[in-house]
């Protein structure tokens, strides 16, 4: 039916015209599939693609990197009889490595008989990869290639003469910091070793704590001049892969000139860039990105910055420190209980102690009312004056204490806070209860392990105070219920911040207040490590005291 048809459309055809289609149509369909189409012409080979002429490709690479003196090019002779360059970075590469390893081997080698067989740019890259001695050696083609591995990479590119591949050499090196402890971080007990600026440091302290090959290690380079190495790492099996595939999309995302710090990555990744809490940790300890990672969260180093970036976090985890973990549960207990109480003193007691004196004086008892009306009597300012003037000074003698040299920063932030709050009392400026008052408001501060955290709690305390000036206890009691709000909505990679309280998740709450001891802590966290919740069996509590007739003398 279908040739028939079709012969009716064709019946005005010509006679040829009309033959020719026919024996189309009364062609094996098989024939019609196995017909092969023209093939394409080979596609040319790149404009920057490098070639067999030394010369050419030396000066194809210098007119590239014509505005980068600090990159050398150091003529050889290689094989015995083969001319060559080798391209660095001045500074950025071993020198004695370069010497005994490339310069040395590929000069003293023999000159070896070509297989006639193979082109004689195979060979040449074979023999000079034979001979150099560094651990990695890896291919290169084009001119691109040979610039991103000479200045992103920092590796040496080998160049021969007669060969159209170059070879990168890992001979990465230059100048340090040394691995030291972190200064903000101090603990009493744990490790002293913290992350440097050298990304292939700090992935090899993290490497040290956790050596199974789940570790999943995901390099990319962020900042179209900078190219910044990046590093996403996290437990296969343990973290959520809804969690690591969310950061993985996110850092793809970002598209900047620049990634000097890893704090430039945390304002481009976080979920609320206007909320004064952090929603991503950082640190500068090794073990606390180890531990955060068996958690089932995620870690980021960036080649250039100490710190690492954790995520997802939540409120409680701001109030926890990294000697929780290595102390004795009772102890920990104490001085986490400790930190909860002076974050409250440190948010709330300047406010209310100028919402009461101002509004609520019933509130206090006699004597004590009266001491303080004793105290204020002498000074011109109302209290809420007397206590913005007061922290305003105190904020700013702690940031001289930081931005000065530390031989003379402490001295200044101690001596400036005596003097200056000696000198107010004594001229009758502000009343010695209120130098109380924002002398331990700044002592609760620094009980806060996160800086970061701590930052935000002093930010909210000005509002805290605006609001006890003006409106008394019922603009506290509102401002707390904005910021508990706040909390309640605001997430961190996805995950809710207040988390377990808000929502409740009961096997989570162990770790929130109080810390159990470690046997006692089977399951990680529900929120970051769906796949593999348990973290140990319910059989590694302590044995039970031996019997009175088995002790042992």
């Amino acid at each position: 039916m279908r040739s028939k048809r079709v012969i009716r459309r064709i019946g005005d055809w010509p006679p040829h015209h009309r033959r020719m289609r026919l024996d189309r149509l009364n062609e094996p369909v098989l024939a019609d599939t196995m017909a092969v189409a023209p093939s394409d012409p080979p596609p040319s080979p790149p404009a920057d693609r490098l070639t067999p002429d030394l010369d050419a490709n030396i000066a194809s690479l210098r007119n590239k990197l014509q505005h980068a003196s600090d990159v050398v090019f150091r003529p050889l002779v290689a094989l015995s009889d083969k001319r060559g360059w080798i391209v660095y970075v001045d500074g950025l590469s071993d020198m004695e490595l370069i010497d005994a390893h490339v310069l040395e081997s590929l000069i003293q080698a023999q000159p070896q008989v070509t297989d006639p067989s193979r082109p004689l740019a195979v060979t040449l890259s074979e023999a000079a990869a034979e001979h150099v001695t560094t651990a990695g050696i890896k291919p290169v083609h084009t001119l691109s290639d040979a610039v991103e591995s000479i200045i992103v990479e920092l590796q040496v590119v080998l160049f021969l003469e007669g060969s159209g591949t170059a070879l990168a050499l890992n001979a990465g090196g230059g100048e340090n910091r040394a691995i030291s402890e972190p200064d903000a971080e101090a603990v009493v007990r744990g490790p002293r070793e913290g992350f440097n600026e050298s990304l292939r440091t700090s992935l090899t302290l993290l490497r040290r704590r956790i050596r199974t090959p789940d570790l999943a290690i995901e390099t990319m380079q962020l900042g179209t001049y900078t190219q910044t190495k990046v590093a996403l790492c996290y437990i296969h099996g343990i973290a959520d892969t809804e969690i690591v595939d969310e950061v993985r999309t996110r850092l793809k995302r970002i598209d900047t000139d620049s990634i000097i710090d890893t704090g430039y990555i945390e304002e481009f990744i976080e979920d609320n860039p206007f909320s004064p809490f952090p929603q991503i940790q950082n640190t500068e300890r090794p073990d606390v990105v180890a531990s955060m990672l068996v958690e089932g969260r995620v870690a980021i180093l960036a080649d250039g910055s100490p710190f690492a970036l954790i995520a997802p976090i939540n409120f409680w985890g701001a109030l926890q420190a990294a000697e929780d973990y290595y102390e004795r549960f009772p102890i920990v207990n104490l001085i986490r209980w400790l930190r909860y109480l002076f974050m409250f003193i440190a948010l709330y007691l300047p406010s209310l102690y100028v919402a009461i004196t101002t509004f609520h004086q019933e509130m206090l008892p006699t004597k004590l009312l009266l001491s303080i009306a004793a105290a204020r009597e002498v000074t011109p300012l109302p209290a809420i004056a007397e206590c913005l003037l007061m922290e305003i000074t105190f904020e700013a003698l702690r940031e001289a204490g930081i931005r000065l040299p530390k031989a003379v920063g402490s001295a200044i932030s101690i001596v400036g806070a005596l003097v200056i709050g000696q000198a107010a009392v004594e001229a009758g400026i502000v009343s010695a209860p209120m130098v109380i008052v924002v002398a331990i408001t700044g002592i609760a501060s620094f009980v806060i392990p996160r800086y970061s955290f701590a930052i935000a709690i002093r930010i909210l305390r000005f509002g805290m105070i605006l609001l006890g000036g003006t409106i008394g206890l019922f603009g506290i009691i509102a401002f707390t219920i904005v910021i508990i709000i706040h909390l309640s909505s605001l997430r961190s990679i996805g995950v809710p911040y207040l988390m377990p309280v808000s929502p409740l998740t009961n096997k989570n709450m162990r770790d929130v207040i109080s810390r159990p001891p470690h046997w006692a802590m089977r399951w990680r966290p529900i929120e970051t490590s769906k796949p593999n919740r348990q973290r140990q069996s319910n059989t590694m509590a302590p044995a039970q005291r031996m019997p009175r007739g088995k002790r042992r003398i």
